[in-house]
């Protein structure tokens, strides 16, 4: 039997159109998905009959859950032998050469973020010149619970959220929705989920022009006729929580922070379960975290990839990774045994991880 292919490409007119194409897998992204839609953004940029790209996911539920971490799960001393440094490394630097490609590709991307959107999903529809959410948009950073680190470019956009609020969804992984990610500049606009083939044939339809330039200011218009009103939108949590997410996380090392939010005693639901995830997910993320942000604040796009890289590389080596993903993923017993606890873990040991494990970083010619 002919399987379909992980990625299906179109043309609408101007508008080509790239869906990823695994439904039963909410559309997680595997590295033959990330080389086809790759090559195919090349081929586009240089392809002057095409003015504008449509990124979206196969299906209603998802338009990308994350990456394949079973994948990394197998690679990374699963089975108690020496960790495969060469497919981690070569899975990552291509996903994060993809990412960095659409934050700076030169024609208009649009992304629509419907349904779940979390790790890697978050990785492709940050860099997009236009990036769609619905009210369906659940979102995500959950690394905590596997012992990996929010990757992906998040030391590049949760540095950039309003406060703390990077800090605190890097943490804890909490969910959050299509009016969260408007507020914390995670998205751009917000349209019906049942719009989207309208909204596709309505871009479609647009006169493109020779300039990009004109054309983004055109895509951009073109959606902002199409958004769903805001009466219509759900809560943005992370607007009603700002002010205590605030005081939770206001001091001045991650233990602080750490039994801050894990001491949250309060009644309200969506603040328990981040305290709750955050208490039970892997010791080690949390000190990435907070030092990816610091290290991050101030460096170029480029250098952040390059920066996550080594970390990847370094964390899937790690029994940490094997371990959280095991208990999630593999076994399904959802009660990782976790090889030290967050006060065990030092400095020097946090330091290690950002350490480049090859002569020459794989991404240099960023």
């Amino acid at each position: 039997m002919e399987q379909n292919p992980p990625v299906l490409f179109e043309r609408r007119g101007a508008v080509a159109t790239a869906t990823l194409n695994l439904p039963k897998a909410l559309n997680a992204l595997n590295l033959e998905m990330i080389e086809l839609l790759s090559q195919q953004l090349d081929e586009w940029e240089t392809d002057d009959s095409v003015a504008c790209v449509w990124i979206d996911g196969s299906g209603d539920r998802a338009f990308c859950a994350g990456g394949d971490v079973v994948a990394l799960y197998r690679a990374s001393a699963a089975y108690g032998e020496t960790p495969d440094y060469a497919f981690t490394t070569d899975f990552f630097s291509r996903e994060y050469r993809l990412d960095y490609r659409i934050h700076t590709y030169s024609k208009p991307i649009v992304v629509w973020g419907s349904g779940i959107v979390m790790g890697g999903g978050i990785g492709i529809m940050a860099g997009a010149s236009h990036r769609i959410v619905t009210e369906t948009t659940r979102m995500a950073m959950p690394e905590v619970t596997i012992g990996l680190f929010p990757d992906v470019g998040g030391s590049w956009f949760l540095n950039r959220m309003p406060g703390r609020l990077g800090l605190f969804l890097g943490l804890t992984g909490a969910q959050f929705n299509g009016s969260d990610a408007l507020f914390a500049g995670m998205a751009d606009r917000m349209l019906p989920a049942e719009r989207r083939e309208s909204a596709l044939m309505t871009l479609a339809s647009l006169e493109f022009f020779a300039d990009s330039a004109r054309n983004h200011r055109q895509v951009s218009d073109c959606l902002k006729r199409l958004e769903l009103p805001r009466e219509q939108r759900p809560e943005a949590n992370l607007r009603a929580h700002y002010e205590q997410i605030q005081e939770l996380t206001d001091f001045a090392s991650l233990p602080q922070v750490y039994q801050s939010i894990t001491a949250y005693q309060g009644d309200d639901q969506w603040l328990q379960k981040a305290a709750a995830t955050l208490a039970a997910g892997s010791p080690l993320t949390p000190w990435i975290v907070w030092e990816q942000l610091a290290r991050g604040r101030h460096l170029a796009l480029a250098e952040v990839f390059r920066m996550e890289l080594a970390l990847a590389v370094n964390l899937c080596a790690s029994g940490y990774l094997k371990e959280g993903v095991r208990a999630l993923l593999i076994d399904k017993d959802r009660n990782p045994h976790w090889q030290a606890k967050l006060e065990e873990i030092d400095t020097a040991q946090v330091a290690a991880c950002f350490d480049a494990p090859w002569a020459e970083n794989p991404l240099a010619d960023l």
